[in-house]
């Protein structure tokens, strides 16, 4: 198996950090360089997504299987690391740890629970496609191309970070983005078995603002049978993109729970 495309910042214990779907390490790095005051942080492009290596397949195994082999080939194999996972990284994150529970110490989910979801990148989809990247002369007439079937320049700018230029000119998605569509039943799927279980210190981050991912009122028994240590923190004014909508709580929560 290729390496993980990674940046690795700070000193310290080690912390390792997975983006959610159609993101990349990038989108961690305003995080990462805080945390690497104190810690020495691991931002990894997951299978599929930023400068890693394209593969057919894309499911929980696969990208738990990935992690594990990263931890070896970075001698990150001898002690129990922090494992931080956003949306589909957090179900990347939850998976390695109920498999491997020996190499986590701390376990830190954001926005996300250990269930199927009804699918809901639809809006996301059409904005990828509405892009033709065989016509495309610039960034500016890609955000053009995507305004059209998606409102929301937010979520426009993030996807259109996947966007880059040839060698040969012209322009291409970064993420693997027909595999990503082919395999979309698994990215949404629950790989957790019964009886799998992580009993180590375990946070989950919630957008107060962001309603479908985690639902405490159903969703808190089962986190509780996976991970019998499960804190929630809930922070009010953000949506999915926690991380990036309210960075100075965001860390302010993750320190707390990293230096209890």
């Amino acid at each position: 198996m290729e390496s993980l495309n990674n940046k690795v910042l700070g000193e310290g214990k080690d912390i390792i950090i997975l983006h959610g779907l159609f993101g990349m390490l990038d989108n961690w790095q305003t995080i990462g360089k805080q945390l690497a005051t104190d810690y020495r942080v691991w931002l990894v492009d997951q299978r599929n997504h930023g400068k890693s290596f394209h593969n057919d397949f894309h499911s929980y195994y696969q990208m738990s299987d990935d992690l594990h082999e990263f931890m070896e080939e970075h001698d990150l194999d001898n002690e129990p690391v922090t494992v931080i996972g956003h949306s589909m990284g957090g179900k990347t994150a939850m998976q390695f740890a109920v498999e491997s529970p020996e190499y986590v110490d701390k376990l830190i989910i954001v926005d996300i629970a250990p269930k199927l979801y009804p699918p809901g990148h639809e809006a996301i989809f059409k904005g990828f496609a509405a892009v033709d990247l065989d016509k495309l002369t610039s960034r500016q007439q890609a955000d053009e191309m995507m305004a059209e079937v998606l409102d929301d320049l937010s979520i426009r700018q993030f996807l259109l970070k996947n966007l880059t230029r040839k060698k040969e000119g012209g322009y291409r998605w970064k993420c693997n983005l027909p595999v990503l569509v082919a395999n979309y039943d698994m990215i949404i799927d629950n790989t957790l078995d019964f009886g799998g279980q992580f009993e180590g210190a375990t946070l989950f981050i919630k957008g107060g603002k962001s309603e479908r991912y985690i639902v405490p009122e159903e969703d808190w028994e089962t986190i509780k049978y996976h991970f019998p240590k499960a804190e929630l923190a809930i922070i009010e004014e953000a949506g999915h993109w926690i991380h990036a909508e309210q960075p100075e709580k965001f860390l302010e929560v993750v320190r707390e729970f990293l230096e209890k």
